[in-house]
């Protein structure tokens, strides 16, 4: 069956083992489409001393394809326009999601809202009426359909625009006491996830998860967290992608307050009503968060890179992370081929990828 749009080679590329996000742009940029990129995957490797990475299976994608439409659902590759403009700023951003619900909300200012899982009563009655208040005022309130303070954000938001990430697959339900509140936010909201059909919500994929849900809002806030726990690792995510991060403070007696506690001894804004979140991401202006210009922009690559300049960059790696920038400043020669030399040690299986732009051999 004819593909004018190159969705199945680019689920292949972006399913394969081994090829990330940042991979996938350059790739993408590189080439110009999937198909080319996935031609030129041999040589890349070869250059990169190993053997290239397994592409997904043809079958397999033309199965997730097949469920995805049999959903109702569709794939958004990250250079569509309904993509959600903040998450494509993200260097990790994912290169596809599947999403089922209204995409329009995501062109819309848009608040995170995380939180414990076993949250208070109290916890849980605040975000609920944080998440109308936000609603009331055009925003839009991105959670992850957790128990608890998730549930409570996307019920309270649920009739003014609520988008809820998964940490499944875009068939698969978790938790399942939230089966009814995730078909109502796909039916009425919108309902996003990276993992392919078929996913179940396997713990490694919740951090992931967690990216997007910071990625996609121009401020987080938190309601209730213990010191360890997925929702101060959001905050810190949305933290380092330049968002503003936000908690509600609670009583040191309560072991549910000491992460939102934690945050506001670091510097994150005082959360006690909607006007604060309010004030803390003004101007919010629906053309800001759309602008085309805002979208990440992979590395440059390029197909001139002589063994010398190689045996350079490869010969400043090694087992602990380093910063891409840091490389660069040390091999003194162009991003440009540094980026091209990361790309074929990565797709020949020596290079790992870490947060903050920085690399290791494997």
């Amino acid at each position: 069956m004819p593909d004018p749009t190159g969705r199945a080679d680019r689920l292949r590329l972006i399913r394969a083992h081994g090829i990330g996000p940042v991979t996938y742009a350059q790739l993408i940029a590189r080439f110009g489409d999937a198909a080319r990129a996935i031609e030129a995957l041999p040589m890349l490797a070869a250059r990169g001393g190993g053997r290239p990475p397994t592409l997904a299976d043809p079958a397999m994608i033309a199965r997730e394809i097949a469920t995805v439409d049999r959903l109702g659902a569709r794939h958004v590759f990250i250079d569509d326009p309904d993509y959600p403009a903040l998450l494509a700023e993200l260097e990790s951003a994912p290169p596809v999601l599947t999403v089922r619900g209204d995409t329009a909300l995501l062109a819309r200012p848009a608040i995170a809202m995380v939180g414990a899982r076993n949250a208070s009563a109290a916890g849980c009655r605040f975000a609920r009426e944080l998440a109308i208040g936000l609603g009331r005022q055009g925003v839009s309130v991105v959670s992850g359909l957790a128990r608890g303070v998730d549930t409570a954000a996307h019920q309270g938001s649920i009739d003014t625009g609520t988008v809820a990430v998964i940490a499944c697959g875009i068939d698969r339900v978790f938790p399942p006491e939230n089966a009814a509140l995730q078909e109502d936010v796909a039916g009425r909201g919108l309902l996003l996830a990276e993992q392919p059909p078929g996913t179940e919500p396997l713990a490694r994929h919740f951090p992931t998860r967690n990216r997007i849900i910071a990625g996609a809002a121009q401020g987080t806030v938190v309601v209730e967290a213990a010191p360890r726990s997925g929702s101060l690792i959001t905050a810190r995510i949305a933290a380092d992608a330049g968002r503003e991060v936000m908690a509600v403070p609670g009583s040191p007696l309560d072991p549910r307050a000491q992460g939102c506690n934690l945050l506001i001894r670091e510097g994150a804004t005082l959360v006690q009503s909607v006007d604060d979140i309010l004030e803390a991401v003004r101007p919010i202006d629906p053309r800001a968060v759309r602008s085309p210009g805002s979208t990440y922009h992979p590395a440059p690559v390029t197909a001139d890179v002589d063994a010398s300049e190689r045996r350079r960059v490869t010969d400043l790696l090694g087992p602990v992370p380093v910063a891409v920038d840091e490389l660069i400043r040390q091999a003194a020669i162009a991003p440009a081929i540094v980026q091209t030399v990361l790309l074929e040690l990565e797709l020949a299986g020596r290079l790992e990828r870490h947060a903050g732009a920085r690399v290791s051999l494997v």
